[in-house]
């Protein structure tokens, strides 16, 4: 059985191969794209991704109302990924948001440059604080 962490890895590329997909115009079936990342169904996965597409709107806003001379777009669509997940977590999920943070912050370092963990962990320090205080 995967880990928390370990499985936030397999989300980032399943979003990131969604993405792909739906930038290139190709079909494809969610179901098969999960499967092809994870060899059993898991509830976290499942719900984190649902999660993240459900809420993608809010997600793109929030990332584009904190992000400093960039936008979500322009993102290349591994950071799209990793943002998504750890804004999803922040404001939708239980999970505790220093982990949300921390476990985003671990995977950026994990797939992008210095410059992108860092701007990575100012937008959701800045969501975390600006945000979640409201709530």
């Amino acid at each position: 059985m995967k880990n928390r962490s370990e499985l936030r890895d397999i989300i980032i590329k399943i979003l990131y191969q969604v993405n792909i997909y739906k930038d290139s115009n190709v079909s494809y079936d969610l179901d098969g794209v999960i499967k092809e990342q994870l060899e059993i169904d898991n509830n976290f996965v499942r719900e984190s991704i649902d999660g993240v597409f459900s809420h993608q709107d809010e997600i793109i806003s929030l990332s584009n109302k904190y992000l400093k001379n960039w936008d979500y777009s322009r993102l290349s669509k591994v950071d799209q990924a990793i943002l998504s997940l750890a804004i999803y977590e922040l404001m939708w999920s239980d999970v505790p948001s220093l982990v949300a943070i921390n476990e985003a912050i671990e995977l950026a370092k994990k797939y992008s440059d210095d410059p992108v963990v860092k701007m990575i962990n100012g937008v959701l320090d800045k969501i975390y604080h600006e945000e979640l205080k409201e709530k």
